[in-house]
């Protein structure tokens, strides 16, 4: 167990994300935001093992201050060797990975009994729920770390709470709008524990200690989702929710443009910003199904072919498939489609710089699998969506932006499904027409987001909130 550093007197907070780019990358945003606007008056730790303490190798190099407590990994007989990161694990994997990370509890104790300055509070990922309980155990205060959108959470809180039965549609009457969706739309940690998954109890009761934790802290705004925001407040039984979103990346030295969001690019950031230079305006629409999602052969083919029918210009981002998934069908560009679309398309394989794609005056729209930091990103740069939910919170979020902000349009759902070429064309075609009335509900989101994140907006005042409480539980605790 090591540590870098030593709090000065101000007040001790401990930084826990999981280790997934989807989850991490916005907690970590959220720590440099901290770092750099309450300097003095917090201090900060983040827990890591060793290695994913490379992901917070940009953060340390903008505050030098913030302490580090790397932890050795813990033995797991259900992982292979090495694996520490969610993005390169199968789902079943990957619930093995949540269920591994418990074992930091002891270790987390030991550290904590040792520290000159312990925390005063614990700000731990949602997918951390036995932290609740860690915290407990300490006599200190945990706070939830949601990466995703308030709709999301409140449909994965009542989800564990309620314990909906296996159907083929379930709806959620006690959420605004009533939602409702299909079994295979709800969450696999759930539909696992409903299939008697050996460690379904341990993911289950890590949702109702997120429930009973102290705070919640979620990425988002309220003009995106008050509605949902005041129904978590009302779940949760008290007012310390704090929508802090969108969450700005930290930037480069001299303040240009985000830097390596998530890890090293694959291909030069000039070649791809060049290439944009030469569209028209509004006119390129941006393909990324994220950090996760891997298409499999035939929907590549679909896809690809949509694209080389509706003549449109395009960047499509494809996440480099596993050496296991290549043999299994997943993730081959068809032979000869970029040779095809030379010129107007631009495919690339591996990490992209999406906030900087997407906030080129070039890029219109975004064919998105609806994660929510692409979400966010979409809201803050202003482009419509066209919606192709896959896993996890995809479906609720897609339900958010399709039928509800109608910022985007769906073309089509599921890690199953199959587009039509023809019909993807043409959705791909409108997405990029100046009328659009999507585009201008986006334009006018945009502002919103903007607004929330500038001095007196909504977000700014939620995170002045949320260190206001901070530090009340520093002077408490002396």
């Amino acid at each position: 167990m090591t540590t870098k550093g030593e709090g000065s007197g101000a007040t001790h907070i401990l930084i826990f994300p999981f280790p997934a780019q989807g989850h991490m990358i916005p907690l970590l945003d959220l720590t440099h935001q901290m770092a750099t606007h309450y300097a003095g008056r917090i201090s900060i730790t983040v827990v890591v093992t060793p290695k994913n303490l490379p992901h917070l190798h940009q953060l340390l190099s903008v505050h030098p201050s913030i302490e580090t407590l790397v932890l050795p990994f813990p033995s797991n007989s259900k992982l292979p060797i090495g694996a520490e990161h969610f993005n390169d694990l199968t789902l079943p994997l990957f619930l093995a990975l949540i269920r591994a990370l418990g074992g930091l509890h002891d270790p987390l104790i030991r550290w904590f009994k040792s520290h000159s300055s312990p925390p005063v509070a614990i700000l731990s990922d949602i997918f951390f729920g036995w932290t609740h309980s860690l915290a407990a155990e300490l006599g200190i205060r945990r706070i939830v770390f949601s990466p995703s959108g308030a709709l999301s959470l409140s449909v994965l809180y009542a989800t564990f709470r309620d314990k909906p039965q296996r159907k083929d549609v379930v709806s959620f009457p006690d959420i605004p709008n009533c939602p409702k969706y299909y079994w295979s739309h709800l969450s696999s940690l759930y539909r696992r524990y409903v299939d008697g998954d050996p460690d379904g109890e341990f993911h289950r009761a890590g949702y109702v200690d997120n429930i009973a934790s102290w705070g919640l802290v979620i990425n988002t705004f309220a003009g995106l989702e008050e509605v949902y925001l005041d129904h978590l407040k009302k779940v949760l039984g008290h007012d310390r929710v704090w929508a802090v979103g969108p969450l700005k990346p930290i930037v480069d030295d001299d303040q240009t443009g985000p830097t390596n969001r998530g890890g090293s690019f694959s291909v030069p950031v000039e070649s791809i910003v060049s290439w944009l230079d030469k569209c028209d305006d509004h006119k390129v629409v941006y393909v990324s199904f994220g950090s996760v999602a891997v298409l499999r052969n035939d929907q590549m083919e679909a896809l690809a072919l949509g694209l080389e029918k509706s003549g449109v210009h395009f960047i499509w981002a494809v996440k480099e498939p596993a050496e296991a998934q290549l043999d299994d069908g997943y993730g081959r560009v068809p032979l000869g489609f970029e040779d095809r679309v030379v010129g107007r398309g631009l495919v690339i394989r591996g990490w992209v710089p999406q906030v900087l794609i997407l906030g080129h005056r070039a890029v219109g729209a975004v064919l998105t699998h609806c994660g929510w930091n692409s979400v966010l990103e979409s809201v803050v740069a202003g482009v419509s969506m066209l919606a192709w939910p896959m896993l996890a919170d995809n479906p609720v979020n897609a339900t958010l932006v399709v039928d509800h902000l109608k910022v985007a349009t769906r073309v089509c759902e599921g890690v199953q499904d199959v587009p039509d070429p023809a019909v993807l064309a043409r959705l791909l075609v409108e997405s990029v027409s100046d009328d659009r009335p999507e585009r201008q509900r986006a334009t006018r989101l945009r502002e919103e987001a903007l607004q929330a994140t500038t001095d007196g907006g909504s977000s700014v005042k939620d995170v002045e909130s949320l260190i206001g409480h901070l530090i009340a539980l520093g002077t408490t605790s002396k």
